[in-house]
């Protein structure tokens, strides 16, 4: 699957840095990838956090925008959450 900017949700923001969440049923690895939230860039900063849902495996991980030059975003491989009793 590509990028779905529909399942991009600012959940807040404040100091300059917002707080995002992002599920879809690419893998992690996918969608930590540099450039795949390219087309969220002109709503995308630098440092902000990102909680990455994975639907299909399911798994969630905390990324933050490394860089974003106004076209490139590119995050951190993020940290992952763990999900267990």
């Amino acid at each position: 699957m590509a990028y779905d900017s529909a399942n991009l949700t600012r959940l807040a923001g404040g100091s300059g840095v917002n707080l995002w969440h992002y599920t879809s049923a690419d893998a992690i690895a996918t969608v930590k990838a540099s450039g795949y939230f390219n087309d969220s860039a002109n709503m995308i900063k630098a440092r902000d956090i990102i909680i990455c849902v994975d639907t299909n495996t399911p798994t969630t991980h905390i990324a933050s925008v490394l860089t974003n030059n106004g076209t490139v975003v590119n995050t951190s491989q993020g940290t992952a959450v763990a999900e267990t009793d």
